[in-house]
């Protein structure tokens, strides 16, 4: 099931658990505080397993912006050194000019 329908079907529960409560004796666990338990149980296994799916994600978007931070830098290195050879041969070129 859907973590969305789980949360809308948790949530009908709730609406007639809460609507039931003045009808049962505080005594006894009746089918309504049952199912109350059981809701309580179900959100929080499905809070758990969405939280455990936020980290990984976190962890996965993470990794893939360090790469890329990486490659940047190795990018702009390159662009560097290219640059700086062309200013080698722009100062080469004018020394020549000048001796001529």
């Amino acid at each position: 099931m859907k973590p969305r329908n789980l949360f809308y079907a948790a949530l009908a529960v709730a609406i007639v658990v809460a609507s039931l409560t003045g009808c049962q004796k505080p005594a006894e666990v009746g089918p309504a505080e049952q199912a109350g338990r059981k809701i309580d149980e179900v959100t929080q296994k499905a809070g758990a397993e969405l939280s455990q799916a936020a980290r990984e994600t976190n962890e996965q978007l993470s990794e893939a912006a360090k790469k890329t931070s990486e490659k940047l830098n190795e990018a702009t290195e390159e662009a560097g050194r290219k640059i700086e050879k062309a200013g080698e041969k722009i100062q080469e070129s004018a020394r020549e000019a000048r001796d001529k």
